[in-house]
């Protein structure tokens, strides 16, 4: 059972989102919030997988959210939902935490087979803001392009790589021949040694310094 929260301020979407939610099998609803104060109160108390998370919210903004949300349970993943398509706000959210990002008007199949894809260790992406995250990862990789290597074993960046390339866990574990509890040991690792708390983040920052 995959377990769901709805950080959404438009009552109408987030109550249609949760029904979708609920009414599907191995999925279930366990929260909605119509603002990130609401929700990081309740946060630690939750027993959550997945947060659909928008960006413009009252308060406090979706990507600030995420760093909020990311301090208080490093494991929760966060996929973000929301009308924003420009490229900085994109790479601004993943580089915050965020696991995937859609457009609000991705059909509900494929905001259910997101959510799964994230609760796997997927980052899902529309297929334009896919193309403008490469597109700003190339930038800064150009731009900022350093030599730390971070202590990072060759096994430890061909899962990176495979991150990258939007792998899950099992197909990172099926490329390499290892098991998937030993991506996942890879995966913390990399984490440490990134100081990172996120796929997305670790990503981002390998790609920023270089490292894959």
């Amino acid at each position: 059972m995959i377990k769901v929260v709805i950080v959404e301020d438009n009552q109408n979407i987030r109550e249609g989102i949760a029904s979708l939610i609920d009414k599907t099998n191995g999925y279930c609803c366990v929260g909605t919030f119509g603002n990130v104060e609401d929700f990081l109160i309740e946060l630690p108390e939750l027993n959550v997988d997945v947060a659909l998370m928008d960006i413009g919210l009252p308060g406090m903004n979706g990507i600030e959210g995420v760093k909020k949300a990311k301090e208080i349970d490093s494991d929760i993943d966060i996929l973000m939902l929301t009308v924003y398509k420009e490229s900085n706000v994109v790479f601004e959210a993943l580089c915050a935490g965020a696991c995937g990002y859609l457009v609000k008007n991705t059909p509900p199949n494929r905001l259910l087979e997101a959510i799964k894809e994230v609760s796997e260790g997927g980052s899902p992406m529309s297929s334009l803001i896919a193309r403008q995250v490469i597109t700003v990862f190339q930038q800064n990789n150009t731009e900022t392009i350093e030599t730390e290597e971070y202590g990072l074993s060759q096994r430890e960046k061909e899962v990176l790589n495979k991150l990258s390339e939007g792998d899950n866990y099992q197909q990172i574990a099926d490329s390499l021949f290892i098991s998937v509890d030993t991506v996942r040991h890879h995966i913390r690792n990399i984490y440490k040694k990134l100081h990172v708390h996120s796929q997305s983040e670790a990503v981002a920052k390998a790609i920023r310094k270089g490292l894959i």
